[in-house]
């Protein structure tokens, strides 16, 4: 892919630049996009099923089909990543993904839906692993936690504000509309990030000498080896890999839970009217940015304080128990209004464990943050997978919008007590 224009010339050494904080607004815009993309289908959801004439069962499919798709090709990619570095890799993703945005403009039945979003998620893959091993070369160690919270809020401050704006959108020019103006953002990033972005900062002409010390005192590389069936067995049979993955399951399920169904259980359950549904439908991902900035905040002042462990497993596993506490709560709620907020507070919580989770996989990835990031993600996606299809299961079983968020607040306390068998000072590939 060619190069827009020349970079300006190297910066002298002396005080640190802070080229560092531009990468993190680049991956912070990366983040914002991702979310449009994804949470705009649940809130066209209506308007979609009811053109395309599709049932909830068949809707379910669609959310699915995606989840699907990044579940098998996030590993893959976050490994290619690994290998080449996330300039190219991630440049690749926005530009498929931001494709199949679009293309879900054009899509005219079930058949066609399923295949555009099933691409859709295949081309998306990775792009989180991606930003993590970004931050692995860019963030100095003690700021990690910190960075991944702020990576976050963006995401979801995005997620939150998306359906009042989907709607905008789709009121004055139809839901079609909608994919083609997110589509169209995601080419504007890619052109900026391929053109500036570089894999390591000592490549980078803006960084200077000092600034390149700060970001890699401490950094410590590992093995380097990406061949052969050992590397994946020392992977997937590593004592941290297998807790930390069930422990990010939960987080998806109500995360997706969120950008799918949640606008048609505040319709179906609690009558909130078209104003307020476009408002409370965004909440809890407008809370979530509070636990974003304080969780990855409140990661790297525990580890400052009382080391590694209980400033990954000790914040992430308080931050589930809260979740699951106060999904279990909204089931119970006296007041519509009262339900959504604990469902708000619980998503917040989940959130505040973001820093930790995505903090650990860059403690003990070393130069292959990008798969374990991955490894993590990919099971997250299961939850992701099958969220939409529990979700019409549970309600055609016992016709109850409270059983599905009963079933996320007790997967909440099962992922706390996985906290406790991990510890993020042993590092997998040394």
């Amino acid at each position: 892919m060619p190069s827009f224009a020349p970079l300006p010339s190297p910066v002298a050494a002396g005080k640190p630049t802070r080229v560092r904080y531009k990468v993190v607004g680049l991956a912070i815009g990366l983040a914002m996009v991702t979310y449009l993309d994804r949470a705009c289908i649940g809130t066209l959801a209506p308007d979609i099923m009811r053109d395309l004439s599709l049932s909830k069962e068949q809707m379910s499919v669609i959310y699915s089909a995606f989840a699907l798709a990044y579940g098998l090709f996030e590993i893959p990619t976050a490994w290619w990543a690994d290998r080449r570095g996330t300039r190219n890799v991630l440049t690749r993703i926005v530009l498929w993904w931001s494709a199949f945005t679009m293309a879900t403009a054009a899509v005219f039945n079930l058949w066609s839906m399923l295949i555009v979003r099933f691409l859709f998620g295949a081309g998306e893959a990775g792009a989180w692993p991606c930003v993590a091993r970004t931050f692995s070369r860019w963030i100095p160690l003690a700021q990690r936690g910190r960075i991944q919270g702020v990576f976050f809020s963006g995401a979801h401050l995005a997620g939150g504000l998306t359906p009042m704006l989907a709607l905008a959108i789709s009121a004055a020019f139809g839901w079609r509309s909608v994919f083609l103006v997110f589509g169209l953002i995601g080419l504007a990033w890619c052109a900026v990030w391929y053109w500036w972005f570089r894999d390591e900062p000592s490549e980078h002409p803006e960084v200077n000498a000092a600034e390149n010390a700060l970001i890699t005192a401490g950094r410590g590389e590992g093995a380097n080896h990406h061949e052969g069936w050992a590397y994946w067995r020392r992977l997937f049979a590593h004592r941290n890999t297998l807790p930390l993955c069930l422990a990010y399951i939960p987080n998806s399920c109500a995360f997706y839970f969120c950008i799918t169904w949640l606008p048609t259980y505040l319709k179906e359950k609690h009558h909130f009217d078209a104003m307020a549904l476009g408002f409370f439908s965004g909440l809890p991902l407008m809370t979530a940015v509070i636990g974003d900035l304080f969780g990855g905040a409140a990661t790297d002042w525990v580890t400052r304080k009382f080391g590694l462990r209980l400033g990954r497993a000790g914040v992430a596993g308080v931050g589930n128990t809260i979740a699951g506490v106060a999904m279990l709560a909204a089931t119970v709620a006296p007041h519509p209004v009262v339900a959504i907020s604990l469902i708000s507070l619980s998503v917040m919580a989940t959130m505040f464990t973001l820093g930790a989770s995505w903090g650990t996989c860059l403690d003990i990835g070393g130069q292959h943050v990008g798969v374990v990031s991955a490894a993590m993600n990919t099971a997250g996606q299961v939850g992701s997978f099958c969220t939409p299809l529990v979700v019409t299961w549970l309600l055609g079983r016992f016709g109850d919008w409270n059983a599905p968020v009963l079933a996320i607040g007790g997967m909440f306390l099962l992922g706390a007590s996985c906290w406790f068998l991990i510890d993020p000072r042993d590092k997998v590939f040394e």
